[in-house]
């Protein structure tokens, strides 16, 4: 089995340290003229645990990545695949408090 780029392997093993479903987490690697764009996907459940609160854990993440792209001359960049039926509520209302 070829091994995956540090990038990759990076990320999956962040995003299952944070998850409370790691079997699902689902990362792909492309590479065009743009860097390296890693995709992914994630229990619907878990999608509030890797965005966070107004997306503070998703900067955190796309931060280190861009870190590991330096060390391996690459420009990383991270797309979150917001799945059917996650947690996380529409953007019209994540503002509002719900009582």
């Amino acid at each position: 089995m070829a091994q995956k780029p540090h990038d990759q392997e990076f990320l999956e093993y962040l995003v299952k340290s944070i998850v409370e479903n790691p079997d699902d987490v689902e990362v792909t690697r492309k590479v065009d003229e743009m860097g390296v764009l890693l995709s992914l996907k994630v229990n619907p459940k878990d999608m509030g645990l890797v965005v966070g609160r107004q997306g503070s854990t998703a900067k955190a993440i796309r931060s280190l990545l861009r870190i590991v792209g330096v060390r391996n001359n690459a420009r990383v960049n991270l797309k979150i695949e917001e799945p059917e039926g996650s947690t996380r509520a529409p953007r019209s209302q994540e503002g509002e408090m719900r009582f």
